[in-house]
């Protein structure tokens, strides 16, 4: 299981926006937008209220100039940001299918003069969580509004990872312009943790502290799923004991 509230992120409407997914079995996916607005706090309020008036909620509004996130619903639930493609229900589409708006115009590409920060980390973390690739499976994306771009129905059903509003089927937007997919990685890289023994966390789980402090390697080995559990969210600082496989950590 994924990350399913980004603890960085600003809470947003009433938590409630969407259902299942109707594909839970299909990888997930990110679908990137831009609102097509000014950016800044006056329009991160007001676009963030105007996305609730009219029912088109995506799961997460972010302002690439002043690195701000807000979350309207779970992630593993669907939003309301897609159209149908015909009877098939874009927004349900695969594991999790987290819609992203951009507080950006698709003319003027966000990558080009944005500030991400830690909070674009935390939501390329959330992001990551799902085990959504980082990979852009339909190709290009528009570079104008008359610009051809692939909107491949086999792509999307079966495929994971990062897609322009531009490449759902069944939608005409050409949002988010020319971004730099690179730069959408590399303002977020992934960090490598140190290896893990599987048997030392099997062992620091089913044996008491008192066992465990004969044996400081078994500590070093539950530290680090510690660390990786608080970095992704899993499990809050200072809640548990470390280096022991407590009732926090096993939870």
């Amino acid at each position: 299981m994924g990350e399913i509230w980004i603890r960085e992120a600003e809470r947003l409407g009433d938590g409630s926006i969407g259902g299942p997914m109707d594909s839970p079995g299909a990888p997930g996916r990110v679908v990137w937008h831009t609102t097509e607005s000014g950016h800044g706090n006056a329009s991160f309020t007001n676009v963030g209220k105007y996305l609730t008036s009219i029912m088109a909620e995506p799961h997460i509004l972010y302002d690439p100039t002043t690195d701000r996130l807000g979350q309207y619903g779970p992630l593993p639930q669907s939003a309301r940001a897609l159209r149908n493609d015909g009877l098939t229900r874009t927004n349900r589409t695969g594991r999790v299918c987290i819609q992203v708006e951009v507080l950006a115009r698709a003319g003027k590409p966000f990558t080009g003069y944005w500030k991400p920060g830690k909070n674009f980390q935390a939501l390329m973390r959330a992001i990551r969580s799902w085990g959504i690739p980082d990979v852009w499976p339909a190709g290009a994306l528009a570079s104008s509004y008359s610009s051809a771009s692939p909107r491949n129905r086999t792509t999307w059903a079966t495929r994971g990872g990062h897609y322009g509003h531009c490449n759902v089927p069944g939608n005409d937007h050409w949002d988010p312009g020319a971004i730099s997919k690179e730069a959408l990685f590399k303002a977020a890289p992934r960090t490598t943790l140190p290896a893990v023994s599987l048997a030392a966390v099997v062992y620091g789980a089913t044996h008491s502290a008192a066992d465990e402090a004969k044996h400081p390697t078994y500590k070093d080995d539950v530290e680090r799923v510690q660390s990786a559990l608080v970095a992704n969210g899993w499990l809050k600082k200072g809640s548990f004991v470390k280096g022991v496989f407590d009732v926090p950590t096993k939870s």
